[in-house]
């Protein structure tokens, strides 16, 4: 679709499009299976994704933040689930199209909360791009991780990843094995790479 806000953000925009086409292709039956976030349901992961984007545009902006705790998400039914996701990636794709790419620093809602203009959208777009492999995994669709969007994700996670696990919001990093990018990244986010719902 030719209306889809994008951010100018190579890694953020391809981060998005696997969010989008991923809750666009969970079955309508699916939204309380279990998923690699072993806390939460997918409509869980799906309402902690689009409140850190949200949490992401509010930083850069100075708008209001999700109107919920993206760590406490509710679990509730969420009415139009496509339309649910778009709505904050579009909030953060245009709050990223605004950024200036010079600037020295950008601010963040995660440690050290304030980054690079890159290692900024890098982060925005990790969340996002995680989370669409968990509901992806979760509801029996195709990753939709590459290598070619691992390897920056990887990049900028091993910025930023290591101050947040003592928050619970990544797990430990599990022992690196001879993977290929994706499945590096996933371990190093604590993410089984063969994760399947009965695992």
């Amino acid at each position: 679709m030719s209306d889809m806000t994008t951010s100018g953000w190579d890694v953020l925009d391809a981060a998005h499009e696997a969010l989008r086409r991923v809750v666009g292709g969970v079955p309508a039956d699916a939204w309380k299976l279990p998923t690699p976030c072993s806390a939460w349901d997918v409509t869980q992961v799906l309402q902690h994704a689009a409140g850190d984007q949200i949490g992401f545009a509010a930083a850069l902006t100075g708008e209001p933040g999700p109107s919920f705790n993206p760590f406490e998400p509710s679990g509730e039914p969420v009415t139009d689930p496509a339309a649910f996701a778009e709505d904050a990636i579009k909030r953060s794709a245009t709050a990223w199209a605004g950024v200036d790419r010079e600037a020295a620093e950008v601010p963040t809602p995660v440690p050290p909360h304030k980054m690079s203009p890159w290692s900024g959208s890098a982060a925005c777009a990790l969340d996002a791009a995680v989370h669409a492999w968990d509901i992806a995994v979760a509801t029996g669709q195709a990753s939709p991780l590459t290598p070619e969007l691992a390897r920056p994700l990887l990049k900028v996670a091993r910025e930023i990843v290591e101050p947040l696990r003592a928050w619970g919001a990544y797990a430990a990093a599990l022992e690196p094995r001879s993977d290929d990018e994706v499945a590096a990244l996933l371990r190093y986010l604590g993410r089984d790479p063969r994760w399947t719902p009965s695992a």
